[in-house]
């Protein structure tokens, strides 16, 4: 057996990611009807694919002073409890049906910075998110384009 051959058996066992499905299936869900949609969408692929989906919602963090002292806090905690009581709503009106493992996650930050950062502490092997609703997005560019751009991760955009 040749050098170059015994070299390639012992790299050909070695796991190589992605290549037997995703295990970790991220959705990233803001309240937005396209995001509910992307989560709904990643369940069903985690479904199909018997992976783990998790459900990051990312909590804006507001310059000091930019909020002229309002709870920004709190009002996005209430936002992220909402969140978590929709999925499981919704989870709930399709037991039965399919069972899916999932989690949620927050994390803070901008919603870009905060869904790379996601990704990679829960090692997700494809992103969801929902399309931009917001005008100014097809100009400058939605957080999904710049999740696309950084070539890390398969990304599915839901409209």
């Amino acid at each position: 057996m040749t050098e170059q051959h015994e070299q390639h058996e012992r790299h050909a066992h070695r796991f190589e990611r992605g290549t037997d499905g995703p295990k970790v299936i991220l959705a990233g869900v803001d309240g937005s009807d396209s995001s509910m949609r992307a989560a709904a969408y990643a369940g069903g692929l985690a479904r199909r694919q018997g992976a783990l989906l998790a459900v990051v919602y990312v909590q804006p963090v507001l310059a000091a002073g930019a909020a002229l002292g309002a709870p920004v806090v709190e009002t996005t905690d209430e936002i992220a409890e909402d969140l978590v009581a929709q999925i499981r709503e919704a989870a709930e009106r399709v037991k039965g049906i399919f069972d899916v493992r999932w989690e949620f996650h927050t994390f803070r930050g901008d919603p870009y910075n905060g869904l790379v950062k996601a990704a990679d502490e829960l090692k997700a092997d494809a992103v969801v998110v929902g399309a931009s609703e917001q005008a100014g997005h097809r100009i400058i560019g939605s957080v999904a384009v710049r999740l696309v751009k950084a070539g890390r991760w398969p990304v599915t955009v839901v409209p």
